[in-house]
């Protein structure tokens, strides 16, 4: 189904949401149509923040807004929807529409299938009725599931369109792009050959999947590095959980802009426990690049005066691939919680692979050397 005719049967003027390649026909249709406008679509640090900004947007308005998310974002929006918008509470209407990553009998990755399989049933435990939209669905299959939806979303109860792969299709090309230089492979790459044997946590995304290919490259054991291919935004906790029981190892994490906001509290934390040992770097790109390129916030963030005022004893940006090599020495050389932003180019290899190994072996061999160390 085209984009246009799906946005046109849902009948709204005001998305918020978290970007996902599943629905990357829509995300790119709302950048091609407004563009980040407040008055009309957001993109969100994470998906509570989006239904938040959507109950904002009823209120001012009386208007039924949109939520589009992944379906690994359900979690972050459970509070939001059975504390705020639930009819026992204010009764406030939403639109939710969700990429099914992980759908039972389609092949995904592992960080998907548990969510996939319980998809449906979080939203029917949050009283939100489901309409599955798929390759085969029409338009009048919609636009009846929407004559139905109108009634309850009318009461003041949200329902929710869950998206199967290839469902809407945009045929305008998007083309998202910054004025960095530096490519996300070369960091990594960069960051590999500072750490040394030191331990790396890494995000989720094309940043794991980068740095497993190094590896591979390099002729190197992947029993140096925890690849954090689900739970965005919680790779620094991670690492903060290893530092404090390795204090006298230098634990590294990989981080991404999109993955940072979408948590950023875990700054504070991390700020308040203050591990000597423990180096924080974001890869900023300004984009949500391993779903599509849409943008983030962190473009016009200013994240090392954020890591300053969250209590890390050491913060620098670096934008040129001397300024990285000078940065990484310090890091492994100070005795201190330090953050390190890089500024990135957005895009990839086209062939980039995906790891070859199980989660659970990563685990596994993650642990082993952690108790050798």
């Amino acid at each position: 189904m085209k984009v246009e005719t799906f946005t046109e049967i849902l009948g709204a003027d005001y998305y918020a949401g978290v970007p996902d390649s599943q629905l990357k026909a829509l995300c790119n249709y709302l950048m091609h149509t407004y563009g980040i406008d407040p008055r009309h679509h957001m993109i969100g640090a994470n998906e509570g923040n989006c239904t938040a900004l959507a109950a904002g947007y009823h209120l001012a308005t009386g208007k039924v807004p949109v939520v589009y998310m992944q379906n690994s974002g359900e979690g972050n929006m459970i509070n939001p929807v059975a504390s705020l918008l639930n009819d026992k509470v204010y009764g406030i209407p939403v639109i939710f529409v969700v990429g099914w990553r992980g759908e039972p009998g389609v092949h995904d990755e592992p960080q998907h299938i548990y969510q996939g399989e319980v998809t449906v049933r979080l939203l029917e435990d949050m009283d939100i009725r489901t309409c599955i939209v798929g390759k085969e669905t029409t338009e009048e299959e919609l636009r009846s599931a929407m004559t139905v939806f109108r009634p309850m979303l009318e009461s003041g109860k949200s329902v929710a369109f869950v998206i199967r792969k290839d469902a809407l299709i945009f045929e305008e090309k998007v083309v998202y792009r910054n004025e960095h230089t530096m490519v996300r492979e070369e960091i990594i790459r960069h960051i590999v050959q500072a750490a040394g044997e030191d331990p790396i946590v890494s995000t989720t995304g094309k940043a794991s999947r980068e740095l497993f290919e190094i590896r591979e490259e390099n002729g190197q054991s992947h029993k140096y590095d925890f690849l954090t291919v689900g739970s965005m935004g919680h790779s620094s906790s991670i690492a903060l959980g290893i530092a404090a029981q390795k204090p006298e190892q230098k634990i590294w994490c990989v981080d991404g802009d999109g993955a940072v906001l979408m948590h950023m509290g875990s700054m504070a934390v991390l700020g308040a426990a203050k591990p000597s040992n423990l180096v924080h770097v974001v890869i900023n790109n300004g984009a949500h690049e391993t779903v599509g390129g849409m943008p983030t916030a962190a473009g016009a963030v200013d994240l090392t005066g954020v890591a300053r005022a969250c209590g890390y004893a050491y913060a620098a940006s670096a934008e040129s691939f001397e300024e990285l090599d000078l940065e990484l020495r310090k890091a492994k050389e100070l005795e201190t919680l330090s953050f390190l932003e890089v500024k990135c180019s957005i895009g990839s290899r086209e062939d980039l692979g995906r790891p070859t190994t199980t989660a659970r072996e990563n685990k596994e061999g993650f642990m082993h050397y952690l108790r050798e160390v």
